[in-house]
């Protein structure tokens, strides 16, 4: 793993990261870094700061539409304001800036020094990337400030178009200088993972044009698409990236989670754990404790996208609707056995395994996550997890091609056998895979987008919300696609046909939970886990409740209210950082 501690100690001597509103401090000698290939790769080394790191980076889908978690979040809170808002921070910035100034000692050759600000330019990309899907508007910032720049310090806001434009100078700096095709490691920027980046970022602003007609920018949509498509096709024509197959339908897209070194043939940019150096994240610990994590859970409704392995609607079936847990797991995508708790899975408990159903400690709709988990018990406890994260991989480069395609109505046929058809072969899906759809799926497009009349686009979002779910994206797929009541989506689970009748969830011929109403049965039947989904508990009301009272869908906080409205496409700017520069406009809908 390249990524090293000694930069720190060097450039701590020279660079100091400051806020916007603070004045920065004088710096020492610069040429013991500047001055050499080595000095530039150990400052660039710094940058990687700012990719996520394995903890956190596994559950940022805890504020998405398909999971349930056990408190709301604060920003869908109605009390939610500017005093609660954060993110305003320009430490790294800062950084980026100053070796991009002092990055010229012509003792170093030229391409070296293009390919190291190349590697800056990627990371003020991603940078400001990240700061326009949060605030909108931001001030454009490309050189570190001194104590003379009090007007770029107490400065307004610049236009969107203004940000994005020099992004995208950025990123194309980025894709043209940095010489690295291939870092086996998976841990480092190449130019392809600039590409990779390229057509996220470009895939993201086509259709928050598109689809924020508020903005008037749809004129300018198709430039962004068709530059989302050109860049993921470079990575797609680079071949050095394909799926992954190994182990067959039932259980490489796992195995992508759940490695401890990146799966290179798809993994493109990972965060890589290190037992020796301590670097390890908690997924575990956060998917099945009771108490740590936010006990996510997806939503039948989210469920129900998956389709069956000959390619129909799982909602085209007969009986769907009460069809039991037991039932409407069989015959699905394989992606559902490997990315949630079913059927015949299995947990390890000192060297044994044992039979591992949904549990209600755990999870609040019986659809209980496993995507990121190890199914060693052992690192369930803190954070003891070696499985690598990874942050980009070639299926989302393959996804960001065939929806900018599809949204430009020019994906062909043998483009989406290339693409979607090739992911769902993964899957174990057998139909559909080498031409377009052409007939609506009435249940995806009523319940997730129905202003959609395109197949393609909605099968193209079935197929990106499936394949890359848990993996921090959807929350912005959401924003961009102006989708944001899907955020007050009911959290309903599985079907429950009637109180105190304990129901045994994988067929193992153990009885695993009961749902009941007043007192909980007795004599109990042992090992089973009781659920009260009674209207009240003592004097609160209960969270936990079947849609019918005593049968049917599970639901959670159905009693609680989350807010949405158009000013939760944007974070207001925090109150704290309004106050110091009274320059700075608020977000609408936010003052």
């Amino acid at each position: 793993m390249k990524k090293q501690y000694l930069w720190f100690i060097i450039i701590s001597l020279f660079v100091a990261g400051c806020e916007l509103e603070q004045y920065p401090e004088s710096t020492t000698s610069r040429a013991a870094v500047f001055s050499s290939a080595q000095g530039l790769d150990l400052y660039a080394n710094s940058f990687y700061t700012m990719l996520p790191n394995g903890n956190g980076s596994t559950t940022l889908d805890a504020m998405s539409d398909y999971l349930a978690v056990k408190e709301i979040p604060s920003f869908l809170q109605p009390a939610f304001s500017a005093t609660n808002s954060s993110g305003w921070n320009w430490g790294d910035l800062r950084n980026i800036n100053y070796f991009l100034k002092y990055n010229v000692d012509p003792k170093v050759p030229l391409d070296v020094r293009k390919n190291y600000n190349g590697i800056a330019k990627f990371f003020r990309a991603l940078f400001y990337f990240e700061k326009v899907k949060r605030f909108g508007d931001v001030p454009w910032i490309n050189k570190p400030l001194d104590v003379a720049d009090s007007a770029i310090l107490y400065g307004p806001r610049n236009a969107r178009t203004l940000i994005m434009d020099s992004v995208l100078a950025d990123i194309n700096y980025a894709c043209a200088n940095i010489s690295a095709t291939v870092n086996n490691t998976r841990s480092m920027v190449t130019k392809y993972v600039a590409y990779g980046l390229k057509s996220r970022i470009c895939l993201f602003e086509g259709t928050f044009r598109k689809y924020h007609t508020e903005l008037s920018l749809t004129g300018t949509a198709d430039f962004w698409l068709n530059e989302a498509a050109t860049s993921a096709k470079a990575v797609m024509d680079a071949g050095i990236y394909s799926i992954y197959t190994s182990g067959g339908t039932t259980k490489a897209y796992r195995t992508l989670f759940t490695s401890a070194a990146p799966v290179a043939a798809e993994v493109m940019l990972s965060a890589v754990m290190d037992l020796t150096l301590n670097e390890l994240h908690d997924a575990n610990w956060w998917w099945t404790s009771g108490t740590y994590g936010s006990k996510g859970s997806f939503i039948r409704s989210f469920i129900n996208t998956y389709l069956m392995t000959d390619g129909t609607p799982f909602t085209d079936t007969p009986g769907w609707e009460t069809m039991l847990f037991k039932d409407e797991v069989k015959g699905r995508d394989h992606r559902l056995q490997q990315t949630i708790r079913l059927g015949d899975y299995k947990r390890i408990s000192a060297g044994v395994q044992i039979p591992g159903p949904p549990v209600f400690s755990y999870t609040f709709t019986g659809y209980q996550p496993i995507k990121w988990t190890l199914d060693d018990m052992y690192y369930d406890t803190r954070d003891l997890n070696i499985n690598s994260v990874s942050l980009m991989r070639y299926a989302e480069i393959l996804l960001n091609y065939a929806e900018a395609k599809a949204e430009l109505g020019t994906l062909t046929d043998a483009e989406w056998a290339a693409t979607i058809g090739v992911l769902r072969a993964r899957a174990g899906i057998t139909g559909g895979l080498s031409a377009k759809p052409t007939v609506v799926d009435t249940y995806l497009q009523t319940t997730y987008f129905p202003a959609i009349t395109d197949p393609v686009i909605l099968e193209v979002r079935r197929e990106r919300g499936i394949e890359l779910s848990l993996e921090g994206v959807r929350f912005a797929d959401i924003l961009r696609w102006k989708r944001g009541d899907l955020m007050k989506m009911e959290w309903n689970g599985f079907y429950v046909p009637e109180l105190v009748t304990p129901m045994d969830l994988n067929e193992d011929g153990i009885l695993d939970v009961a749902f009941y109403q007043g007192t909980k049965p007795s004599p109990a039947v042992s090992g089973v886990e009781y659920v009260n989904v009674s209207p009240k508990i003592g004097t609160n009301d209960n969270s936990q409740r079947l849609k019918n009272d005593t049968y049917g869908e599970l639901t959670w906080m159905n009693n609680l209210t989350r807010a949405w409205e158009d000013k939760h496409y944007y974070y207001p700017i925090p109150k704290n950082d309004m106050l110091q520069n009274p320059n700075l406009s608020q977000n609408p809908g936010w003052q």
